[in-house]
């Protein structure tokens, strides 16, 4: 056998070697996350009264970034009164595992006092509207009143543990103030402007009003991209809210954003006070 086969024939054995070891370690990381990393939903203690419900939620945000701002609850039951419960609610988009204490109304009383506790059960829909991401979580009606009795932690207690809040820096801008030498008796104080005749002659071909700054011409975009060290200052978002989206933690390119207004991504990475933004043109 030729060196040269020898040599194939062992790269050929790494090559396969190393296949065989992504797809083992591929496979590892998908049980993983199924056993150990699939969203959680919490039953917690509502304080408002009989027709509160209080539940936290968890799960990969940074594997499957969503804004959850909806939960829908159905309560099914065949053989029973009510036969059939559906109750949706909306609360403040959240981005990170949080906990909320909603008023469902009087009908969650009618679920919460059912007898039929074999044959029922219930069914959470978490939702993430602008996303089209849904989180479903569904238990039957004794094991569901069983942690919901047995809750002792609020929301309140749950944002407390879990939740990630990120504060904004404040900025406080220094103030300077400073006293003139006195002017001496009787002299005149002038201000140079265009329309004062004494400064006409510094004004001189420039149309009375200074010289005229030169337009810029826009141009198109071919990537903008944010690095990191983002300080979520919001001042991206108010110049061109069409291309930047701040969370709570960054700022991201929206999809499919527009990059033919380049004066307008460059008036956005101008006042950037961290210098984050960056693009090249087009």
């Amino acid at each position: 056998m030729s060196t040269t086969l020898i040599a194939m024939s062992i790269a050929a054995g790494i090559v396969a070697f190393l296949v065989i070891n992504l797809g083992v370690l591929s496979l590892l990381s998908g049980a993983f996350h199924f056993l150990f990393a699939r969203p959680k939903f919490t039953v917690l203690r509502s304080t408002l009264g009989d027709r509160g419900l209080a539940f936290g939620h968890k799960w990969n945000a940074a594997r499957e970034p969503a804004k959850f701002d909806k939960v829908k609850l159905r309560f099914f039951n065949p053989f029973g009164k009510p036969t059939h419960v559906e109750i949706e609610k909306e609360y403040d988009a959240q981005t990170s595992d949080f906990a909320v204490d909603l008023d469902f109304g009087p009908a969650i009383r009618d679920v919460l006092e059912t007898t039929n506790l074999d044959d029922a059960s219930i069914q959470f829909e978490l939702i993430s509207s602008k996303d089209g991401i849904t989180h479903q979580f569904h238990y039957k009606m004794r094991k569901f009143l069983e942690m919901f009795n047995q809750a002792s932690e609020t929301a309140e207690d749950f944002n407390n543990t879990y939740k990630y809040v990120k504060e904004k820096p404040i900025y406080v801008t220094e103030s300077r103030s400073f006293i003139a030498d006195a002017l001496p008796e009787g002299e005149v104080v002038q201000i140079a402007l265009p329309t004062n005749p004494a400064f006409a002659a510094a004004f001189a071909g420039a149309g009375g009003g200074g010289a005229k700054e030169e337009q810029q011409e826009n141009f198109a975009v071919a990537k903008v991209w944010i690095e990191d060290g983002c300080i979520v200052c919001n001042a991206c978002e108010d110049i061109y809210p069409e291309v930047f989206e701040v969370l709570e933690d960054t700022c991201i390119i929206r999809p499919e954003a527009p990059l033919n207004d380049g004066l307008r991504i460059l008036e956005a990475a101008e006042a950037c006070p961290v210098e984050v933004i960056k693009f090249d043109k087009a």
